[in-house]
């Protein structure tokens, strides 16, 4: 017998049948397994499509949360980067406070864009939006507070007096003649 070739003279071995055997007598006869519920013909089909929906409505809103929620993690990890690039002016310190000024940045551009997956007509998405917003504005507000302490905000009036004018003049020299 060749490879690949079946048993001559024999009907095949297996067979699937896609008919629909419920109807029949023998299929009756078998219970359903514990926790099956076959679903009936008369079942309205609405009710289903809308348990599916409110299902997905409830993903949606609890990913907008988690999606929310994630700034959070980059604001923790941030401190602790500016945390260890201490606070003299270097590259490494300049480098991970740009970043802490600019993620927040571009990530409130975005806002809309973060959301647009889970926008559903029953999903409310004004909470998970004001956190994501403040917890961002937070971030932003550390990469501040970096960029204050290193001294590169300018903050002291030292830090103006290039664009101050010259005093004026208070006193006046007569010449040395005295007055009697």
């Amino acid at each position: 017998m060749e490879k690949g070739k079946g048993v001559i003279g024999f009907g095949r071995r297996w067979a699937v049948e896609f008919t629909d055997s419920s109807a029949s007598p023998s299929s009756r006869d078998i219970s359903d397994p514990p926790g099956f519920i076959r679903a009936s013909q008369d079942q309205d089909d609405s009710s289903i499509s809308r348990q599916k929906k409110d299902a997905e409505a409830n993903w949606k809103s609890q990913k907008a949360w988690e999606v929310a929620q994630a700034p959070f993690k980059n604001l923790m990890m941030m401190g602790f980067m500016m945390w260890m690039a201490g606070s003299t002016v270097h590259l490494f310190s300049i480098g991970i406070t740009f970043s802490a000024v600019w993620q927040p940045i571009s990530a409130l551009q975005g806002v809309g864009k973060v959301f647009e997956p889970y926008k559903d007509s029953k999903v409310d998405l004004l909470g998970p939006k004001l956190l994501f917003i403040a917890l961002n504005l937070g971030g932003l507000a550390l990469g501040v507070w970096k960029l204050n302490t290193l001294g590169l905000l300018p903050t002291h009036a030292s830090d103006w007096v290039s664009s101050l004018s010259p005093p004026q003049e208070v006193e006046y020299s007569g010449g040395g003649i005295p007055f009697h």
